[in-house]
C-alpha cells in the first residue's frame, strides 16, 4: 500500500497549530489546570517516599495519605512562617512611610534649588492618594467574592489531586506506554522514570538551594544590621525559584528598605553587592552541584518560557513553566519526528557542524 509522505513544513505547521491550541486551552482552563499541575509536581516529588512505604507492605492508599499529610504539615509550616514574618514587617511600615516622606521632601527641595522645577511633593509622599490611583474601581463586591471563592476552591483541590495522582501513578504510566505504542516498552519505561527523576531532582534541588540562599541572605542582612533580616533573606531565597527575575526582586526589596531606614548609602549598596556575589556563587557552583544538569534548557527558551508562563498564569506560571518545558523536551525525544523540537529546547551542540561531511 502506498503511503504519502507529509512534507516537513506541513508537520511544522501542524505542531505550531497544536501549540496555539494548547496555549488557548491553558488560558481557558486555568482554574483547573493550575492546581492540577501543581499537584502533579507535588505527587512526583512524593512518589519515591510512597514507593519506600509500599516496599514495607504499606497499602498504596495509606502511603498516599501519609505522604499527603506530611506534605500538608510542611507547607502549612512554611505558610505560617511567611505570615508571621509579614505581620512583623507590616507593623513597621509606618516608620518607613515617615522616612520616605523625609526623603521625598529633601529630593523635591534639591530639584527646586538646582533645576528650578517643583515636583509637587513639598509636603511628602501621600500614600493614600497613590493607592487610590492604582486601585481598580471596577472591583465590585461580587467580583471580589468570586476571586476569593476561586482561590479557596483551588487550594482545596490540591490535596484531592495529589492523593489521586499518587494512587493512580502506575495507571498513568501505562497510559503513556499505550500512547507511544510504537516504542519499545523498556525504552518507554526508562523515559518515564527519567521524567520523574528530572522533576524530583529539579524540585528537591530547587528547595535545597532556596533554603541555603535564604539562610545566607539572612546572615548577610543581620551582619549589615538591616531590620527584618529573616523576612527579606527568606523571601529572596523563595523568589530564587523564578529564573532571572527572582534574584532581582529578592534584592530590590531589602535595598529599598535599607535606603529608607539607614543614614548612609553604604548599607543599600552593600546589600546589592552582597546579593550579587551570593547569586554568582549560586549560579556557578551551588545550583549545578545540587540540581545537576537534568533541566538542560537553553537560556533563550527559558526566558521565553518565563514570559509565556507569566502571561498565561502569572507568577505561578513562571514557576511551573521550567519543569514543564523540561518534560516536553523529554517527550519530544520519544518520537523521531519531534526530536528537532527537543534539540530546540536544549543546549547548543557546538560540535554539530563539524560532524557534517
Amino acid at each position: 500500500m502506498n503511503t504519502t509522505k507529509v512534507p516537513s513544513y506541513i508537520k511544522a505547521v501542524y505542531i505550531s497549530l497544536l501549540i496555539i491550541i494548547i496555549i488557548f486551552f491553558m488560558i481557558m482552563a486555568k482554574p483547573i489546570l493550575v492546581p492540577l499541575m501543581v499537584s502533579g509536581y507535588i505527587a512526583m516529588l512524593m512518589t519515591s517516599f510512597c514507593n519506600r512505604l509500599e516496599r514495607h507492605k504499606t497499602p498504596r492508599s495509606l502511603a498516599a495519605f501519609i505522604a499527603l499529610l506530611l506534605c500538608t504539615i510542611v507547607i502549612s509550616a512554611v505558610v505560617y512562617f511567611i505570615i508571621t514574618q509579614l505581620r512583623n514587617f507590616t507593623a513597621d511600615l509606618d516608620n518607613v512611610e515617615q522616612d520616605l516622606n523625609r526623603m521625598v521632601i529633601s529630593a523635591n527641595q534639591s530639584v527646586r534649588e538646582t533645576v528650578g522645577m517643583d515636583m509637587g511633593m513639598g509636603y511628602g509622599f501621600d500614600a493614600q492618594k497613590m493607592l487610590a490611583l492604582v486601585q481598580s474601581e471596577k472591583m465590585s463586591m461580587s467580583k471580589l467574592l468570586s476571586v476569593t471563592v476561586g482561590t479557596i476552591s483551588s487550594l482545596l483541590l490540591l490535596p484531592v489531586f495529589v492523593f489521586f495522582l499518587l494512587i493512580y501513578r502506575d495507571h498513568f504510566a501505562v497510559f503513556v506506554t499505550k500512547v507511544f505504542s510504537n516504542q519499545r516498552h523498556k525504552i518507554l519505561q526508562e523515559h518515564i522514570v527519567s521524567i520523574r527523576e528530572i522533576v524530583h531532582s529539579y524540585i528537591s534541588g530547587a528547595g535545597k538551594v532556596m533554603l541555603i540562599l535564604g539562610v545566607v541572605n539572612t546572615c548577610v542582612l543581620f551582619a549589615l544590621g538591616i531590620k527584618h533580616a529573616v523576612f527579606f533573606g527568606m523571601l529572596a531565597g523563595l523568589l530564587n525559584i523564578i529564573p532571572y527575575l527572582g534574584p532581582f526582586l529578592g534584592a530590590i526589596l531589602p535595598f529599598l528598605f535599607a535606603l529608607l531606614t539607614k543614614d548612609s548609602l553604604f548599607y543599600p549598596f552593600a546589600v546589592v553587592i552582597s546579593f550579587t556575589l551570593i547569586q554568582f556563587l549560586e549560579s556557578s557552583y551551588l545550583t549545578p552541584k545540587i540540581t545537576g544538569a537534568n533541566v538542560s534548557l537553553n537560556a533563550f527558551v527559558t526566558f521565553l518560557g518565563l514570559l509565556i508562563g507569566g502571561t498565561i498564569w502569572g507568577i505561578v506560571g513562571m514557576i511551573l513553566i521550567i519543569p514543564t518545558i523540561a518534560i516536553l523536551k523529554k517527550l519530544f525525544e520519544l518520537n523521531p519526528a519531534t526530536e528537532p523540537y527537543a534539540y530546540l529546547f536544549g543546549e547548543e551542540d557546538s560540535k554539530w557542524f563539524s560532524k557534517k561531511p
